[in-house]
């Protein structure tokens, strides 16, 4: 990652949550990063400016840092056939970031292309909201799980397991539902 600010330091979470190794390369880094690096096995800093030879032995980079760093970094990573993600620099990008949600085994991720990341961060917000809590949408996942094992001994045509599901899902809440 190439960059030491607020918009670098956003993006660790989600190098961390993907279990990335990472080099933060920056001339100045926020406390948060050095402490997140210091604590996270496989991650290092190097303070200073960036050079090409940062991006060799990557598969990706962030690009969090100006836009004149950026696309030095993306000549860098194009010279090396590497993917940039370039925030709030899709012209400096390669590759798009996602707003994603995670919750009990559950991905979802939403994308504008590097156009529109406000936008991104708000649909994002908005799946979060009416996404069910972790329990319930675990409980989900189990019986997805658990019919969808069932379907495939009982040879049930792909046509008709969501219909099932859904069925199967509602039932999880038969016992909640108050009487009118």
């Amino acid at each position: 990652m190439v960059g030491g600010g607020t918009v670098a330091a956003a993006k660790m979470g989600g190098l961390a949550g993907a279990g990335a190794e990472v080099l933060v390369v920056a001339p100045v880094l926020r406390q948060e990063i050095v402490e997140r690096v210091r604590d996270t096995k496989g991650w290092a800093v190097a303070a200073r400016p960036f050079r090409p030879d940062d991006v060799d032995g990557a598969w990706l980079v962030v690009a969090a840092a100006t836009p004149e760093v950026n696309r030095q970094v993306a000549a860098a990573a194009d010279a090396r056939r590497v993917f940039v993600v370039a925030v709030d620099d899709p012209d400096a990008a390669s590759a798009y970031g996602a707003g994603v949600v995670r919750r009990a085994g559950v991905t979802v991720a939403v994308s504008t292309d590097g156009v529109a990341p406000a936008l991104t961060g708000l649909v994002r917000e908005g799946l979060e909201a009416v996404l069910p809590e972790e329990g319930d949408l675990q409980a989900w996942v189990d019986t997805a799980r658990d019919q969808r094992a069932k379907w495939r001994s009982e040879g049930v045509p792909m046509a008709e397991r969501r219909p099932r599901l859904l069925d199967a899902i509602n039932r999880l809440y038969e016992s909640k539902r108050v009487p009118s």
